[in-house]
């Protein structure tokens, strides 16, 4: 009996840890995105929730934000601050630059030339 109590224990131990490590469903928002000489982005978006805060979005509907950009992560580096990267669909990984919380809307977050809320 304890040879096959082990194996169960063990493969329920492992299926905890799996759905503990697996990533929340990203779910549906709304996005405001701005930035350079990019047309402004307003509606729907994908929502990924990452580890102490950070996020992803992805357009919901459509390709793309706005020129080619396929996601923008938000990676929370400190107190209301953080580093926002926005991939394109050339696989291009681009650093948007350091970015704070605002204090008027906690839904977004203001670089120096970009602007993204998510609701």
């Amino acid at each position: 009996m304890r040879a096959v109590r082990l194996p169960v224990l063990a493969t329920a131990a492992a299926l905890c840890l799996f759905a503990a490590a697996a990533p929340a469903k990203p779910r549906a928002a709304r996005c405001v995105l701005s930035g350079g000489a990019e047309t402004p982005y307003s509606g729907g978006c994908l929502f990924s929730a990452e580890k102490g805060g950070s996020f992803t979005v992805t357009p919901a509907g459509r390709p793309t934000f706005m020129g080619d950009v396929t996601s923008v992560s938000v990676y929370l580096v400190g107190d209301g601050s953080a580093e926002v990267r926005g991939l394109t669909r050339g696989g291009v990984n681009s650093r948007w630059g350091e970015a704070r919380r605002s204090r008027r809307d906690p839904a977004c977050w203001q670089g120096g030339d970009f602007r993204v809320c998510v609701y």
